[in-house]
């Protein structure tokens, strides 16, 4: 083999472990993030954590993509991913509310707590196992990262407005709550997995999601915190309508 073969193999070689790593990559940095932001609970600036959730959550959305498109998808990455999501949108949002808010209260507010982080483990545990089997355009449950930034947006917001958080300690325990029992019901979650980006749209759609930008850009913590807010309260209504639909009619009256 010649030189120049030997070196184009190396560098072939550099250039495939280089992508192999790169969604790895974004998982660790999800995962400082997580970590990130349980510092910062931990020190009272609440929030750059509630910030850090919302990073993490940008993060751990694009190293699943990136792992597709650069065809890099591994056992390894799929575990690290899941341990990654348990630190970031478990752990951290479950101490973010306990030394913000819940700690206050006694042992309702660590169990609250820790029914948040119980949740979120059996929800990615519940999300691998059904991979397979799941229907893609849906989650069962809510989703930890979208639980995560329903603990960060509320904080975020409360902050952002002087208001502390032993002063909404109730509706901090109430959201926790929901947030944790949540993830483990089976309530279905528009999961946005069938949109496909290479489909043409309407110029109508680029626009609205440019002025979404926008307003995020102008106010993000009460924006976000809404979106977020529309959303986990979105497979509840998903679910009374179903009922609704299936509920059979009465039966007409005859004369």
């Amino acid at each position: 083999m010649s030189d120049s073969n030997y070196k184009s193999l190396i560098s072939n070689t550099t250039q495939r472990r280089g992508i192999y790593l790169l969604p790895n990559l974004f998982t660790t940095a999800a995962l400082f993030a997580g970590f990130y932001a349980i510092v910062q609970a931990m020190n009272g600036h609440f929030e750059l954590a509630a910030v850090a959730i919302f990073v993490a959550m940008v993060l751990d959305g694009l190293d699943g993509r990136v792992a597709r498109l650069t065809h890099t998808q591994s056992a390894f990455g799929a575990e690290y991913d899941s341990l990654s999501d348990m630190v970031s949108f478990g752990v951290a949002p479950a101490l973010i509310a306990y030394v913000w808010a819940l700690k206050g209260m006694g042992k309702l507010g660590w169990i609250a707590a820790f029914i948040y982080c119980v949740g979120a483990a059996l929800r990615l545990a519940r999300f691998n196992t059904q991979l397979d089997v799941a229907d893609k355009r849906y989650f069962q449950g809510l989703p930890s990262p979208a639980a995560a930034a329903l603990i960060a947006g509320l904080v975020w917001v409360m902050n952002e407005y002087g208001i502390a958080g032993s002063d909404v300690k109730w509706l901090a325990f109430a959201v926790t709550l929901f947030a944790g029992l949540t993830m483990v019901s089976n309530v279905r979650y528009y999961s946005g997995k069938d949109i496909n980006l290479r489909r043409s749209v309407p110029f109508i759609v680029v626009f609205l999601i440019a002025m979404g930008f926008v307003l995020i850009a102008y106010s993000p913590p009460e924006m976000l915190f809404g979106v977020v807010s529309l959303y986990a309260l979105s497979g509840y209504v998903m679910s009374a309508w179903a009922l609704l639909r299936k509920k059979p009619s009465a039966p007409k009256a005859e004369l």
